[in-house]
């Protein structure tokens, strides 16, 4: 019950978050199932099952012939697994405890901790599945050859922070607007669908579309990505500076509403409903 307070210096308390922070995200990584194991086989059925459907959907409607010249499969990886990665992120992040989750009662649990460890958890489950997949594709299908790999592992790094930022400003207003926040989540995964042009590039649009898109820094990464990926293709309409300064503007927004949230929240809030 009482506890004596000691001084701790900067990095022993550093140390102690990133502790915290690892066996946080470790919990967070057996929630899918109890084995860690199969938590990542499951995260790579599902990647395979999208890349399978979206194999099949192009095949039947002969769009084959609208992708970039080059590997197919790793045309539809390249956005198919952006994409799966900035949601995953994004629901991740929205769905770690908040500050009246039992979780807090812990002595040193914090949502700081809470929100690194569901991302953390979510990027170890991507990599190891983005790895799996590649290795899959190379010795199974086709050899692989990717252009620059060290800049498409940025734009998925960075389509993982993207995700984590916007699922922070989730996070932080769904404690007061729950059902309207639900349901723009929906909204925003369901029009990234379209909008993140997974299915299709940018070059090969009329700017009147283009400007329909750009807005979403997904769009940006993704294209972005297939210009590191594929040596025969150059992005025009599209940068990756965009969507790292969106992020940042962003997770700042996210953590200013996250904290503004956690001095206000109560247990209590959702007993009448």
């Amino acid at each position: 019950m009482f506890e004596a307070k000691r001084q701790r210096s900067t990095l022993r308390l550093l140390f102690n978050l990133a502790e915290l922070t690892f066996h946080s995200s470790v919990r967070k990584v057996r929630q899918t199932h109890r084995n860690a194991l199969m938590s990542i086989a499951l995260n790579v059925l599902q990647t395979a099952l999208f890349l399978a459907a979206f194999y099949l959907l192009f095949t039947v409607l002969g769009t084959r012939g609208m992708a970039i010249r080059g590997d197919f499969l790793l045309y539809l990886l390249s956005g198919i697994f952006l994409y799966l990665t900035h949601i995953k992120a994004l629901s991740a992040v929205m769905g770690s405890e908040g500050a009246a989750s039992p979780m807090m009662l812990h002595g040193q649990m914090n949502t700081i901790v809470a929100i690194l460890s569901s991302g953390l958890s979510n990027l170890y489950l991507q990599t190891l599945t983005l790895f799996i997949m590649l290795f899959g594709i190379h010795v199974l299908v086709n050899p692989l050859e990717i252009q620059h790999w060290e800049l498409a592992f940025m734009m998925f790094l960075l389509a993982w922070f993207s995700g984590c930022a916007i699922g922070i400003v989730f996070m932080a207003l769904q404690p007061w607007l729950p059902d309207l926040i639900s349901i723009l989540k929906t909204v925003y995964v369901r029009a990234n669908m379209i909008a993140s042009g997974k299915m299709f590039v940018a070059n090969m649009l009329p700017s009147m579309m283009v400007a329909m898109f750009d807005w979403n820094p997904l769009f940006h990464i993704i294209d972005q990505s297939r210009g590191f990926v594929f040596i025969n293709y150059n992005p025009h309409f599209t940068n990756w500076e965009y969507p790292l300064y969106f992020s940042l503007g962003i997770l700042i927004l996210g953590l200013m509403g996250e904290f503004y949230t956690r001095k206000h929240v109560s247990a209590s809030w959702g007993a009448g409903r």
